[in-house]
């Protein structure tokens, strides 16, 4: 009679799909309206010139132009997005 007997059921096994969050553009990389800049949880970054925040964090782009980086109130880190200006005008 060589057999096992019942082996208790493992504890672990089980984990989340990673959640994709992070910069996705960078500072001087283009963007134009609806472009997500940043997707987070919480305020790491803080919206600024240009961007919009949904209201799960995500800092998104309304206007065409560059996105930027900058330091500001509280040491908060504020993303922007600026117009391009054109030379032709």
């Amino acid at each position: 009679m060589a057999h096992k007997k019942a082996g208790g059921s493992s504890r672990n096994g089980r984990d989340s799909a990673g959640r994709r969050l992070g910069v996705k553009l960078y500072g001087g990389e283009h963007a134009i309206p609806g472009n997500i800049v940043i997707r987070q949880r919480g305020t790491r970054w803080y919206p600024g010139e240009g961007v919009g925040m949904g209201k799960d964090h995500t800092i998104f782009a309304k206007v065409e132009g560059a996105v930027t980086f900058r330091k500001g109130f509280k040491g908060r880190t504020f993303v922007d997005v600026v117009p391009q200006v054109d030379a032709a005008e």
